[in-house]
This record gives C-alpha cells, sequence and structure tokens, in this order.
C-alpha cells in the first residue's frame, strides 16, 4: 500500500515558494502529504525562509535566482545535512519547471521574470497552475501557442480568474456561443473611498494596507491603483477567449463573490467563498476533483450585504486611471500589453522606493505607452527585448517626474 501510495503522488514543482502564493500553497499541499510532494522550490533572495521550507520538505532540487544566494543556501543545507541540491539562475529554474519527473507546477513568480519558467513548463505539458498573470500579460498569444504545442493544462490561480474557470461549462468549445459577458469584481482597495485630490499624498505603506487580502508589496500596490484589475482583464481575455467589450468589471468591496460569468441567456453563475488564496490553489492541485483546502468557510448567517458599485460613478475614474488602459492595450498592436506590464513595475517600484509619488504611477504607464511602437512578438527573445526597451523608457519617465 505504501508503494502505491507513493506512486500516485503528484510531484510539485513550486516556483516563487517564499512568497504568499508560494507559503500558501505548501500549506495545502502540506494538508495532503499522501497526495503531493515537493520536488523543487524556488525563491529569489530569501535564504532563510527557502531554508525553513528546504528542512521541512526536503526538495530535490532547491533554486536560487542568483549565485550569491545560492552559495549561501548551499552551505547551509550542507551544514545541516540536507539531501536537496542546491543551483542557481533563471536557467536552472526553467530547468525544475520542465523536469520530467514534475507533473504539477505551480508558478508564482512576480512580474515578467517568471515568464522563461512559465513558458519551459508549458511546453514540457505541465499541469501549470498560473499565478504569474505576466506570463499571460507579456506572452499572450506566444505562451498560449507554447501551451497547445507543448500540451499543457494551464490553470489560473488567480482567486478572479479561478472563479471564472468555476464558473464555466467544462466544455471549453461551447464558450463563445453560451457566455455573453464575464464580469471581475474588484474589491476597490485601500482608496476606493478616498478624495482623488489626496491620491499625491499616499504613502507606500498605505497602499500596500489591503482591507481584506494579504499580499506582497507589488500586488499590493497595483491593488491600491486598480492596475492589478486591469492585468487581470488582460490576463482573461487571453485566457477565456473573450473579447474586450465582454468583459467587464465591478467593485465589490467584501470579495465574497470573486467573479461571474454572464450567460446567453442572462443567468449569471458566480463563485464565492472567503478571501483566501488557499481556496483556488487547493482547487488547481486537485482539479477536476476537491479537496480540503484549509480556508474558512463562509458563514451566511453572520453575513452583511453584499454590495457592488460601477466605475462610472463616485469618482472612481478619477482613483484609477489606470484600469482603461486594459482595453487600450487590447485594442492596440500585438505587444502593448508587455509595454504596460513593463511601465508598471518600474513605475510601483520606483513608488516604492520614493522615486516618485502614487499618483505619477499612471503618467508613468500613459507615456511608455506613448513612446514605444511595437510589433507581434515571434520569440522569448522579442519579448524579452520589448521588455527591456519598455524598462529603459519608464525608467526615463521616472527620473523626469522626479527631477
Amino acid at each position: 500500500m505504501t508503494n502505491l501510495k507513493q506512486q500516485i503522488k503528484k510531484r510539485v514543482a513550486v516556483l516563487g515558494s517564499t512568497g504568499s502564493i508560494g507559503v500558501n500553497t505548501l500549506e495545502v499541499m502540506a494538508r495532503h502529504p499522501d497526495s503531493f510532494e515537493v520536488f523543487a522550490l524556488s525563491a529569489s533572495t530569501r535564504v532563510a525562509v527557502m531554508l525553513q521550507q528546504c528542512v521541512q520538505f526536503q526538495p530535490v532540487f532547491a533554486v536560487m535566482a542568483s549565485e550569491p544566494h545560492g552559495l549561501e543556501l548551499a552551505r547551509q543545507c550542507k551544514a545541516l545535512g540536507l539531501p536537496t541540491q542546491v543551483v542557481w539562475g533563471t536557467a536552472a529554474i526553467s530547468m525544475v519547471a520542465s523536469h520530467e519527473l514534475v507533473d504539477v507546477v505551480m508558478a508564482a513568480i512576480v512580474g515578467a521574470a517568471g515568464l522563461a519558467s512559465c513558458l519551459a513548463a508549458a511546453r514540457a505539458g505541465k499541469r501549470l497552475l498560473l499565478a504569474n498573470k505576466e506570463a499571460l500579460v507579456v506572452g499572450g498569444d506566444y505562451f498560449l501557442r507554447a501551451v497547445k504545442q507543448g500540451g499543457a493544462k494551464l490553470l489560473p490561480i488567480d482567486s478572479e480568474h479561478s472563479a471564472v474557470f468555476q464558473s464555466l461549462p467544462d466544455d471549453p468549445s461551447v464558450w463563445a456561443e453560451r457566455i455573453d459577458k464575464i464580469i471581475l469584481t474588484a474589491s476597490g482597495g485601500p482608496f476606493r473611498k478616498r478624495d482623488p485630490l489626496t491620491l499625491r499624498d499616499v504613502t507606500p505603506e498605505q497602499a500596500c494596507a489591503h482591507p481584506n487580502w494579504v499580499m506582497g508589496r507589488k500586488i499590493s500596490v497595483d491593488s491600491a491603483t486598480m492596475m492589478n484589475k486591469a492585468l487581470e482583464v488582460i490576463e482573461a481575455h487571453f485566457l477565456f477567449g473573450a473579447r474586450p467589450e465582454q468583459i467587464e468589471v465591478v467593485i465589490h468591496p467584501q470579495s465574497v463573490i470573486h467573479s461571474m460569468v454572464q450567460y446567453t441567456d442572462n443567468s449569471v453563475v458566480a463563485q464565492l467563498g472567503t478571501p483566501d488564496m488557499k481556496v483556488p490553489i487547493a482547487y488547481g492541485l486537485s482539479w477536476p476533483n476537491r479537496m480540503s483546502s484549509g480556508a474558512a468557510a463562509l458563514d451566511f448567517r453572520a453575513m452583511g450585504d453584499l454590495t457592488f458599485e460601477s466605475f462610472d460613478g463616485d469618482g472612481h475614474e478619477q482613483r484609477f486611471p489606470g484600469l482603461k488602459l486594459a482595453w487600450t492595450v487590447l485594442k492596440a498592436p500585438a505587444g502593448s500589453t508587455a509595454v504596460l506590464n513593463a511601465a508598471n513595475e518600474v513605475a510601483v517600484d520606483a513608488f516604492l522606493l520614493g522615486q516618485i509619488r502614487f499618483d505619477q504611477i499612471h503618467a508613468v504607464n500613459l507615456d511608455t505607452l506613448g513612446a514605444i511602437v511595437t510589433t507581434a512578438p515571434e520569440s522569448l527573445e522579442d519579448l524579452l527585448a520589448l521588455d527591456a526597451r519598455s524598462r529603459d523608457k519608464a525608467r526615463d519617465v521616472v527620473r523626469r517626474l522626479g527631477a
């Protein structure tokens, strides 16, 4: 019986294991030791956290982004007598993502840095749990072609896209004829009621204080500007084959309904749950089945009102000007979504470093989009070159605004 259990365990590579998604993934897996085992972990710089994970899960591989961090982790693993092999660098991350012994890849590396490993997993035909929205925002149709050619199974982990996926028919071939609209919900972040004229005074600490979700600093700022929702609109377009005009966003402050699908008969199917990322993670790991996630259940007896707000009033367009850029870039030449993503990463980093004001993030994105001429990327090298060019321009805009 023991041998049988070992054979049916899914071997998982968790890319970005020290971030919030990675930590939650390991917590869910730890609840089901007979179903999953950790084959590989990857992280950027957090050696101490990675070491703790290596002690607990003893993966075959642990990957650090750079050689200095890799050497330090290797030294500490050796001192503890751990069997884990420590490697480092972009190629090493792609190696574990495409390894022949890996069944499932959790892609949770933040930003465009995760694109190469997502492509490697897609081409190797893995079950790819996509928490890195930039793979689709940057890679677009090029990334989807890699998924199709490799025979990979792409499952969304963002709570909104997982909710849409759970609300759609099982057969993707009928989506186009049955679906009228995809409705993504947004909490509105920490500044939903703030006077738009005061946004110039927002501090990084205020922007990172999300009312409902515990997230990393970059995605917390994106939630405060609503750029996370703009990126999610782009992701939904590629994931579900929806036309830009079929995707709608509504503010839902309680974060109970994670997204909805409106069918052609005007019925609406919604997915509800507590604001806990362990729910979509557990669904991605266990699909097409379900298993315990460890998240708290909704208590409808104690639940208050569920409310919704349009972006057309109450100053929301002034608070969140970046949201409409999603539809702008989807109707622009191919590659424009990658430009927006690169500009936003530079802008958010500059804000967190105190180089620009919170309200200038949108200006960086807008000016960069206006300055970069794109053509359809045909290779990873094309995508990386476009990303680099866009970042250089965005940094120029940051220097001008901060002067």
